[in-house]
């Protein structure tokens, strides 16, 4: 059977994809970076979690094509880009550049861009993608710091970063069935059309998508598709109860870390702080003077370690909250200097113990992933539709990495009371 090759440009979308290949039957394993060496993995799944969304077009593409050339060597023969369900990227990148470069890495000349989730209100209609029941550019996404989503066609927006023509399958032609899918790729092929979005309303529309494109050597979107591809490549269906166990936290220490400025992470922060200890980071102190600043912070957690729930530590910000501190310190400035704080953090508590860490933010988890020194996981039980728990290889470290729109409100509580320390 095919062997899938997962390239995601983030951590939590790496976490995403993975935990719906696990749930659809697919052994899967997932790698923080390209792994060095060539051991080879035991694994019908292979995801490669890059931190490629938001850096330079020439950064991402040299990041994705080393990890196109592992997975190469791992056997894998199918391949999968990965980014968020809400399209995450600037006019130049990153989507566009990295999806060209794999094409021409592998002799290919079409793709889909298929990035619905309509389990978290992620659909597509007419190539236009929507958040719930609002266009992309009427969301939250409008207002992200570094990627701010002002166009919902996704057609226009793939033609602005990339080289070729994009066109659209609707709704009508899914609807009518995988043979009616491929025959409009084969009808799309022959016009030159480089990019080919998929419409999806439902998950029976990503079970189509997966029929079709079973044979395509390079597929790209959010992790909806994987849905599809992976019921059509699953040969065991105890494979999925096997992996989740593998996967399942460990630990008597936790600690939550909230770095996301969504809408949803800030309903999330909003309501654990009625339950929960909590404390928000001072983004002054981070500037200056970090590693005290994250000591004192972490005598705070353990001060309050005892609680029902874990403490939380936040840097989470509403739009008019987010902007001020953006105009007093600096965008870039500012998310670096909480990110190097969070890093901190998360080391200097790992030092004292703790072993179970629930962060919310894609750019906040790989930080703190990257700081605990975690290569790879196992993937164990979804907590929230595409956020699983996850389960060092190596160390004694079990993390929850949910991208900052995933999740209901009582996602921070749920991820400790369903699986108890």
């Amino acid at each position: 059977m095919s062997r899938l090759g997962v390239i995601a440009d983030d951590f939590t979308g790496a976490t995403d994809i993975a935990s719906f290949l696990v749930q659809n039957g697919l052994a899967t394993i997932q790698f923080n970076g390209v792994p060095q060496g060539d051991e080879k993995v035991n694994a019908q799944a292979i995801v490669v979690s890059l931190k490629s969304r938001s850096c330079s077009p020439a950064q991402a593409i040299s990041q994705s094509l080393a990890a196109l050339s592992w997975l190469q060597q791992q056997g894998c023969d199918r391949f999968y880009f990965k980014y968020c369900s809400t399209f995450d990227s600037t006019a130049t990148g990153n989507i566009g550049p990295v999806t060209d470069a794999l094409l021409a890495a592998l002799d290919e000349t079409l793709t889909v861009i298929s990035p619905a989730l309509p389990v978290n209100g992620r659909t597509v209609y007419q190539g236009y993608l929507f958040v719930n029941d609002q266009l992309l550019s009427d969301s939250g996404m409008r207002h992200h710091p570094v990627t701010p989503m002002t166009d919902s066609y996704l057609p226009r927006l793939m033609e602005q970063q990339a080289h070729g023509k994009a066109a659209v399958i609707g709704a009508t032609t899914l609807d009518r069935g995988a043979g009616a899918v491929r025959e409009q790729l084969t009808a799309l092929a022959q016009q030159q059309v480089r990019y080919v979005v998929l419409d999806a309303l439902h998950e029976q529309h990503l079970l189509v998508q997966g029929e079709a494109l079973r044979e395509m050597r390079l597929v790209t979107g959010g992790s909806g598709l994987a849905i599809g591809l992976a019921r059509q490549w699953s040969n065991n269906s105890a494979v999925n109860l096997q992996a989740e166990q593998a996967g399942r936290p460990r630990g008597d220490r936790a600690v939550v870390i909230s770095g996301s400025c969504s809408q949803m992470t800030n309903r999330q922060v909003r309501a654990y702080r009625q339950q929960a200890p909590a404390r928000e980071v001072d983004v002054e102190a981070c500037l200056q003077q970090v590693e005290s600043y994250a000591q004192l912070l972490c005598d705070w957690v353990e001060a309050n370690t005892h609680q029902p729930l874990a403490p939380l530590l936040y840097a989470t910000a509403d739009a008019q909250q987010l902007q001020t501190i953006q105009q007093r310190y600096g965008a870039a400035r500012s998310s670096e200097a909480v990110e190097q704080l969070f890093a901190a953090v998360a080391r200097e508590l790992k030092s004292r113990g703790w072993q179970r860490f629930i962060v919310a933010g894609g750019e906040t988890s790989g930080v703190v992933a990257q700081s605990l020194g975690v290569t790879g996981f196992h993937i164990g039980p979804t907590i929230s539709p595409g956020v699983p728990w996850v389960r060092d290889i190596d160390q004694p470290l079990s993390l929850a990495l949910k991208s900052g729109n995933f999740g209901d409100e009582q996602f921070f509580a749920r991820a400790q009371t369903e699986f108890p320390l």
